[in-house]
């Protein structure tokens, strides 16, 4: 019996053929050749780098198993106090713990609302775990189907703002799905991009509904994705249920020093003078894109990325490709055909990318985007 045959046998059956998710790294590496010349706009990364220092005077200890200095800064950025807080590895983490502590296997089911982000499901399949999928109608919550399923479910998870939509949910259907599931299952809000809107989250429900969780990241707006720290927000009997199942060193010491020193004042205020530069790029990339024969529609956006849908969508993604500017398919997801993601980098990198696609206009001397 050869190695693959013998691995496949010994695996649990459904994750044989599972197919993993396709992360943007997985899809095109950083260290693939000519990494530097490569323009990275298929991640919702923050274009530019911080400057961090870290101590390593410890470092030949264990660190704690939530750093007091980390969530002190999360406690103070968020107006929660620290026994709301569970700081993890990225909120993918998060979508993992609440998986695991509220869904038995091959028993319970979540429910998704496509097109959403696929790591919920790929969690839940990892863990045994059903999906039900109630997909969206025009980028909104399909309330009648949720009710229907209601009974079936034990976790929920939305996600506003929506990736890869990048709109946000209407908060009413927020607080529908919220009374629906009440005493029934756990609501997760996925707030991974929350800090390009911060008026509409949903923590200020937390007290008002004991079946709320919400997943927040440093890996977006604060420019930290390197570092995979994450949180998850919720009420102390959420999160000390969920602290049972967590690794017992979840963040490293120096994850700790760098996203403690991201959460200080300083910190916090160079963040959001950088969403209001994206923002305001985005705003204006999403115009030059309405403005585009060969673009036939654009996502309205509460990240910081775009969404829209074009005439060749392969043309595009391989002119862009070819000239090293990466961006993202998601023709895939449900109701997305022929769309495609972009990040929203820095002023250069998005004129990089309207010069290249000019440019290839006007050699082809199309009015739409052939290549």
């Amino acid at each position: 019996m050869n190695t693959k045959t013998l691995i496949d046998n010994l695996a649990r059956a459904e994750l044989v053929d599972m197919v993993p998710y396709q992360s943007a790294r997985r899809l095109f590496s950083s260290a693939d050749s000519d990494t530097d010349a490569k323009v990275w706009l298929n991640a919702n990364e923050a274009p530019g780098s911080g400057e961090y220092q870290i101590k390593s005077s410890n470092i030949n200890r264990y660190p704690d198993f939530q750093p007091d200095n980390l969530l002190t800064g999360y406690s103070n950025y968020s107006g929660l106090d620290k026994t709301q807080l569970l700081a993890t590895r990225g909120a993918d983490e998060g979508i993992e713990l609440v998986i695991k502590t509220f869904c038995k296997a091959y028993q319970d089911s979540i429910l998704i609302c496509s097109p959403t982000y696929g790591m919920y499901s790929i969690s839940a399949q990892a863990q045994g775990v059903n999906v039900i999928d109630v997909p969206m109608i025009s980028n909104t919550l399909d309330i009648d189907g949720i009710k229907a399923v209601a009974e079936q479910v034990k976790v929920v998870f939305l996600c506003s703002p929506g990736n890869p939509t990048g709109n946000l949910l209407p908060e009413s259907q927020i607080l529908d799905t919220l009374a629906i599931f009440q005493e029934k299952a756990i609501v997760v809000v996925d707030e991974a991009y929350i800090e390009f809107s911060p008026q509409n989250s949903m923590q200020k429900l937390l007290n008002q509904y004991d079946n709320l969780v919400v997943l927040r990241t440093l890996s977006k707006a604060f420019g930290l994705a390197g570092l995979r720290c994450g949180f998850t927000l919720s009420n102390p009997a959420i999160i000390t249920m969920m602290s049972k199942v967590i690794a017992p060193y979840p963040i490293a010491a120096p994850v700790a020093d760098i996203a403690s020193q991201s959460l200080s004042a300083s910190g916090i205020k160079a963040m959001q003078q950088d969403v209001t530069t994206l923002n305001q790029l985005k705003q204006d990339f999403s115009q030059w894109l309405s403005e585009q024969q060969w673009c036939k529609r654009v996502f309205p956006s509460d990240a910081n990325f775009v969404l829209f849908e074009c005439d060749d969508k392969d043309g595009l993604f391989d002119l862009l490709k070819a000239q090293n500017i990466l961006i993202r398919d998601q023709s895939k997801q449900v109701q997305l055909r022929n769309c495609l993601r972009i990040s929203i980098g820095n002023e250069y990198e998005l004129s990089l990318v309207k010069n290249t696609i000019t440019q290839a206009l006007a050699n082809t001397s199309a009015k739409t985007l052939k290549v």
